[in-house]
């Protein structure tokens, strides 16, 4: 029988030495829901249950009894040669690059729980929509966001997005049905740069090809825009404040969508794109960069 994946032996080593999934939750920046989906699998990895769940409180049964110092100290000394060998290669710190948008909104808020997971490991983050070449040493990292894995470099597929019509309250009132395309195209319409080069860019013209698949009557909306911009950020923030409504990643705006601080209010949606970890497979700091891979990828299943 193999190991089991590192994801699940955290979740249970946290929620063992907590006795706690809540607090075990909040150390690895997840939710406590996914800590028990990480140890239900490993539990299903052993063949038993690892927990007591009732009566209250929680404890441990007789095999996460034996597992569990086993699990602590091989995580500590994992974590102890990760950071010796972090700190010795350029005092430990690692170039994140990716694009202005998913730096200012994924990531940014998220660094807290980084640095309490690796207080040892720093970043330096370059928000950019240029590519930073990862062979020259641009950057140690790359979050690509592309249909494809970029060439000639080694990349794991984090998640992909889908674009949505979306709206704030505070413009469009409490939606709760979906609007027609004609019902849109009443408030002022948002949208940002694409490259010329991509021709399935979701812009406000690809989505109305798609709103012609389902709605008999769909208005020139790509001919309405009333605000412009050159950067997604600036047009999420005029977005926010109710300024019109736009076509966002599901992913770059997923806070928003969750808080009810912006609705979605069309059922016609478009593809988007993929984000990749991406970097090179001979990089020197191959175990820093595989921490900053699981911990990303931890982030995207909550």
């Amino acid at each position: 029988m193999g190991l089991p994946p590192l994801i699940e032996l955290r979740a249970f080593e946290a929620a063992a030495r907590h006795m706690s999934f809540k607090e075990a939750a909040a150390e690895l920046g997840v939710t406590p829901t996914a800590i028990s989906h990480q140890i239900r699998l490993l539990e299903g990895h052993c063949g038993q249950p690892l927990f007591r769940r009732r009566p209250r409180p929680l404890q441990l049964s007789p095999a996460g009894l034996q597992i569990y110092p086993v699990v602590n100290e091989c995580l500590a000394r994992m974590a102890a040669a990760v950071a010796g060998a972090t700190v010795g290669t350029r005092g430990g710190r690692l170039r994140i690059t990716g694009t202005n948008a998913f730096v200012a909104r994924w990531l940014v808020p998220r660094l807290p729980l980084w640095r309490t997971l690796h207080p040892h490991l720093h970043l330096d983050v370059i928000g950019t929509d240029e590519v930073l070449n990862l062979k020259t040493g641009e950057a140690d990292i790359a979050i690509r966001y592309a249909r494809s894995p970029p060439p000639d470099v080694q990349s794991v597929e984090l998640s992909c997005d889908r674009f949505l019509v979306v709206g704030s309250p505070a413009l469009v009132g409490h939606v709760t049905d979906s609007l027609s395309p004609a019902d849109l195209a009443t408030f002022p319409l948002i949208s940002y740069a694409w490259p010329s080069s991509d021709t399935n860019a979701p812009t406000w013209r690809r989505w109305e090809i798609a709103a012609r698949e389902k709605y008999a009557l769909v208005p020139p909306l790509g001919n309405l825009v009333s605000l412009s911009f050159r950067e997604e950020p600036h047009a999420i923030a005029a977005l926010l404040a109710g300024q019109g409504i736009a076509l966002c990643s599901d992913i770059i705006v997923a806070a928003e969508l969750a808080a009810g601080s912006l609705r979605c209010l069309s059922d016609v949606i478009l593809p988007g794109y993929c984000f990749h970890v991406s970097y090179r497979p001979d990089h020197p700091m191959q175990t820093a960069i595989r921490e900053f891979l699981l911990w990303s990828q931890a982030q995207f299943q909550t």
